[in-house]
């Protein structure tokens, strides 16, 4: 199977081997492959040396139904001796546990995938469990996402120890998919040995403390773990006391360059701490604040250090945290004389006139291009204002388009 048309007649002959009649959805996406290497070869294009099969549920462009465990059991009898496809993508489907269970044989026997997504489906923790042992022998695989899948506390605690063992995933996500407080410190435990992460997505856990002992583990882990790049603590009810031991740990970090601290309860004393982290000129690029509380104080605070010292940061997100005029001028002038920042984001804050005017100047003068920003300037009766664009941070993270000039952003 080194081209499309070996991969769709591997599919045909398994479905008779099976009994089972081909997926509609599923051919169709094989035949559209096909096509485009036979459009290549015309345009006397190389042929593509791998091959990418995207299979979400929710592309009502091509499919009006969703795939089913004995799918994932097909997919696995045509790909597993198939070093051609290096991507699969079944997110948004009806997979449950069963289905995880060929997703799991997969995973183990794979000699050629490295990226799966099976975002949004129906896994549980005993389909985790599936997933978990063929992550603990995979040496191929570098991307995971397994996000919006229920796989609970049991599910997580898998998913730490198949890291102890793991060598090759480098990208894990497992965003909203109902983590306690034992996997999140499992998780945090591991890393202070795994070296091989790069990325990691822990948003939304279900916690029911108030102390933030999963943001202190995470915290020592930082300390000692300098080959994470990209972390994400959204919803994990963190306070100010929690940014306070986030920065303590980053300070001593060389390796960290984004990380999503949105949707908690940060105020402006922990944007304080956070301000004295950027002063330090740590390997940070990518600060993400998002719908927190920091306020104008807050703002301020970030903006003297953008202003003085700081000059590695290249994004900023602070929407939807009650930031007054007062904090975002103090923003924009700080890209005046900073430049490293490249993008900001501040939709949602309280967009006064001189707020307004502040970032309409940095639109017109181009410091602030379009695309890295969230709000577009116009004019009515003499006054400035501000309205929303489609521009987030990560704004092809539930979703990617089927068509336009977003394709080759969302992959």
């Amino acid at each position: 199977m080194s081209d499309p048309s070996g991969v769709q007649n591997r599919y045909v002959e398994t479905c008779k081997e099976l009994d089972l009649k081909p997926n509609k959805f599923i051919m169709k996406v094989l035949d559209m492959e096909r096509q485009e290497q036979i459009i290549r070869a015309k345009n006397n294009e190389d042929p593509q040396d791998n091959m990418a099969i995207k299979l979400p549920g929710n592309n009502h462009l091509l499919t009006d139904t969703r795939l089913q465990d004995e799918d994932a059991l097909i997919l696995y009898k045509s790909l597993v001796n198939s070093t051609y496809v290096t991507s699969l993508d079944l997110r948004y489907n009806n997979i449950a546990d069963e289905g995880a269970k060929h997703i799991g044989n997969l995973i183990k026997d794979t000699c050629g995938l490295k990226h799966l997504n099976i975002m949004c489906n129906d896994i549980g923790p005993d389909g985790a469990a599936y997933l978990c042992a063929g992550i603990q022998v995979n040496a191929t695989l570098i991307s995971f996402r397994l996000n919006g899948n229920k796989i609970g506390n049991k599910g997580g605690m898998g998913f730490a120890e198949a890291l102890q063992v793991n060598t090759a995933l480098e990208d894990l996500d497992l965003g909203d998919t109902d983590q306690g407080t034992k996997s999140m410190i499992a998780m945090a435990t591991v890393l202070n040995r795994n070296c091989t992460l790069k990325k990691l997505n822990m948003n939304r856990p279900l916690l029911f403390s108030q102390q933030e002992e999963t943001t202190v583990h995470y915290a020592l882990m930082l300390k000692v773990n300098s080959d994470l790049c990209e972390l994400h603590l959204q919803k994990c009810d963190i306070k100010d006391f929690g940014a306070e031991r986030l920065v303590d740990a980053l300070v001593l970090n060389i390796g960290l360059k984004y990380l999503d601290l949105s949707c908690n309860r940060i105020t402006r004393d922990g944007a304080l701490a956070i301000s004295k982290l950027l002063k330090r000129n740590t390997p940070l690029e990518v600060l993400d604040l998002g719908f927190n509380r920091i306020e104008n104080d807050g703002a301020v605070y970030i903006s003297e250090a953008l202003t003085q010292l700081n000059r590695t940061l290249k994004t900023l997100v602070i929407t939807s945290n009650n930031i007054q005029g007062a904090g975002l001028v103090a923003i924009a002038k700080s890209m005046h004389s900073n430049p490293s920042l490249e993008s900001v984001f501040i939709w949602g804050n309280k967009l006064e006139e001189p707020a307004c005017v502040a970032f309409s100047e940095l639109i017109e003068s181009q410091r602030l291009e379009e695309e890295n920003t969230d709000v577009q300037a116009y004019v009515v009766d003499g006054q400035t204002y501000l309205s929303e664009l489609n521009h987030g941070i990560r704004r092809h993270y539930y979703w990617t388009p089927s068509y336009g000039p977003d394709i080759s952003i969302a992959t």
